[in-house]
């Protein structure tokens, strides 16, 4: 009878004050997969991350962030009849109609259209060759090692290939541009386009969007070769995270399982600020000015915080005037050789310019102090 009022007494305890439980290893369904925290690139969980796979639509990540990267994104072109003639999914692009780069680029990411892409890189590259040549100098600047492009859509092609550790990388360096994350977040969007121009609703294929709390993209894929493909992000509480799956049967869920396990496991520790030196200012009443910087978090282990190397980057010296506040520099964080992060160094202060005339003599020069001092006091309390 004790034993059996113990347990009940311990059961409701359970229920009514449940201890911090982490999420488990997640078990997906993909061939490939990886989850990675989008400011260091720590990787959290990985599964034949390395091998060469077709990623089918998730290709257009890339396709997107060369047209975000163009001039005069909004302005208007005739489309080519020969770029959007071409199979699969599509934003509707018909012959004759004005279209613009950044209504082509919601096209590939929220309608996942081919003729977007298509019409994209003939504008851009001349040519699909063209374009994909730029696709692979982008993807080795930005260290995709075990990637081939050969399309701008992501049809199936021997040459086409990626990896899940790759498709990271890429996804971790296009939500740094600020066009593509509002498009990508976007799970339903506004666009113009068509001959002439006028309104549509686009509706992003991503369910994640809806479906899990704080993601913020990024791009679905599919086709028969590649199986399902999925490259997604979620932010909370300061934390991104980016996964990757290629070939999942069961993408959502896998996404959904990597993300809580991600969020488990991770924290943001604060970087810190190291021992600040005077800036150098040449011209002012002051030789010298104090710098000031705000310390920055960032998602790593204790262990990796202690290998954190940081890199203060000012000019030898600086003219005045120098305004409170004045960003003059900044601190670079590594980890590993990678920067992990970056934070502003500013004037603690204001230095004015000198403007007293160099054959002046001394009891000049502290009357022409005096007085500025003076103006100083007067335009203070005034």
């Amino acid at each position: 009878m004790k034993l059996k009022r113990f347990l009940a007494v311990m059961l409701a305890a359970l229920f009514l004050f449940p201890f911090p439980v982490s999420a488990g290893q997640p078990s997906v369904s993909a061939h490939a997969a990886i989850l990675i925290a989008a400011d260091t690139g720590r990787v959290l969980y990985a599964k034949n991350e390395n091998e060469q796979l077709s990623m089918a639509s998730t290709t257009k990540i890339m396709t997107a962030l060369l047209t975000l990267e163009q001039e005069n994104l909004d302005e208007y072109f005739t489309v080519d009849d020969k770029a959007i003639q071409v199979e699969g999914s599509s934003m509707g692009l018909q012959s004759g109609d004005q279209v613009s780069l950044r209504a082509l680029a919601y096209g590939m990411l929220l309608q996942s259209g081919n003729d977007a892409a298509n019409m994209a890189a003939v504008h851009i590259g001349g040519s699909i060759e063209g374009f994909t040549e730029l696709m692979n100098q982008r993807a080795k600047q930005i260290g995709m090692e075990n990637t081939h492009f050969s399309t701008p859509s992501g049809l199936d092609q021997d040459d086409h290939y990626s990896t899940a550790a790759d498709m990271a990388k890429l996804a971790q360096e296009a939500l740094k541009n600020a066009d593509f994350l509002e498009i990508c977040s976007s799970y339903k969007a506004k666009v113009e386009y068509g001959n002439p121009p006028y309104t549509r609703w686009m509706t992003n294929h991503n369910r994640l969007l809806k479906e899990y709390q704080g993601a913020i993209g990024v791009k679905t894929g599919f086709t028969k070769k590649s199986g399902r493909c999925l490259v997604s992000a979620a932010e909370r509480d300061g934390i991104r995270l980016i996964a990757v799956t290629l070939k999942a049967p069961n993408d959502w869920q896998d996404h959904k399982q990597m993300l809580d396990y991600g969020f488990s496991v991770s924290q943001l520790v604060e970087l810190p600020i190291p021992e600040l030196s005077k800036a150098t200012v040449v011209g002012g009443m002051s030789s010298c000015v104090e710098l000031a910087a705000q310390p920055i978090q960032c998602n790593l282990t204790q262990e990796e915080l202690a290998r954190v190397e940081s890199e203060i980057h000012l000019k030898q010296f600086y003219y005045a005037p120098i305004t409170s506040g004045e960003v003059l520099g900044s601190i670079v964080y590594r980890l590993d050789g990678k920067q992990i992060g970056e934070t502003p160094l500013t004037a603690n202060g204001a230095v004015v310019q000198d403007t007293t005339p160099p054959d002046m003599s001394f009891w000049e020069k502290c009357k022409a102090q005096w007085q500025r001092f003076c103006n100083w006091v007067s335009a203070l309390f005034g």
